[in-house]
């Protein structure tokens, strides 16, 4: 039920987000509002703790605060949480030797090297050394990898970004839809891509990302077939094995996409409604 108050408060949100999107790069607003009771707990905590029995002597060059951590629940990314668990454990149940990665989250692939061999992929190489990874630097846009040469091929919450000049690549308008290409053109015959991107009523954030409609995505993979379809919602909760339009008036939820290359039939460079226009 919408009450008054919540009637007042609405014109009211949007020029705070507005405020809060360019101030938080520099600084949190609401950080440094609660900086002074943050700090003052930490002084207390400090002097109650030097004059305890058994109490260690610290230096002023080792003082190290921690604030703003005294939560009663502990943060957590619920987009990321779910997409993992949701992705790892259908790589790990189809028991692929070699799993493909494209993208920047590497406490994804580091758990996968427990269980098979991963090649991440991004344009910035990790240099950890560890068992059963290996590490390419190499764009999205240009796979280093030959036509449906991979049969398991993630890429998770990256193609979004893709064209916005955030993390320094070219802008382009295009971005997603090019970066779907590829990883359509490197997946192989019978091939499984485990791919999530933003959801709900499309719009463009400049320059953090996009968010789609479900329709969108399945036009840029419209050689693929989609084996299924689960999600996060706008409240953080999961959901498995979704209606395509489930999520279609979400401000913000995240899709999972699980695509399968289940023919021979070549991969398209071009979408259905260009491939008409060329024939015409």
């Amino acid at each position: 039920m919408v009450t008054a108050l919540d009637q007042l408060k609405r014109p009211l949100r949007a020029p705070y987000r507005l405020i809060r999107r360019f101030v938080n790069p520099v600084a949190s607003p609401s950080r440094i509002f609660m900086s002074p009771l943050e700090y003052g707990k930490y002084i207390r905590d400090l002097v109650r703790y030097l004059h305890m029995e058994g109490a260690e002597s610290v230096s002023v060059s080792d003082l190290y605060p921690c604030l703003y951590e005294t939560k009663y629940a502990h943060p957590f990314d619920s987009h990321y949480f779910h997409l993992g668990i949701w992705a790892a454990k259908r790589i790990i149940r189809n028991g692929t030797p070699l799993h493909v990665d494209v993208g920047p989250k590497v406490d994804f692939i580091s758990f996968l090297t427990c269980f098979t061999r991963v090649i991440f992929v991004d344009v910035r190489a990790i240099s950890a050394r560890v068992q059963n990874l290996e590490s390419m630097q190499a764009s999205i846009l240009a796979l280093p990898f030959g036509d449906t040469s991979v049969q398991s091929l993630s890429c998770l919450h990256v193609a979004e970004h893709v064209g916005l000049g955030r993390y320094g690549d070219p802008l382009d308008p295009h971005g997603t839809e090019k970066a779907a290409r590829e990883l359509s053109r490197v997946l192989g015959v019978n091939g499984d891509l485990f791919f999530a991107v933003p959801i709900g009523k499309p719009k463009l954030c400049f320059n953090a990302h996009r968010i789609y409609s479900t329709r969108q995505i399945t036009r840029y993979f419209h050689d693929l077939e989609l084996v299924e379809f689960s999600g996060v919602d706008d409240k953080g909760e999961y959901h498995e094995n979704l209606s395509i339009d489930a999520l279609a008036n979400s401000r913000y939820a995240c899709g999972f996409f699980w695509f399968k290359r289940s023919s021979e039939s070549p991969f398209y460079t071009m979408n259905p409604d260009q491939q008409e226009k060329q024939n015409a």
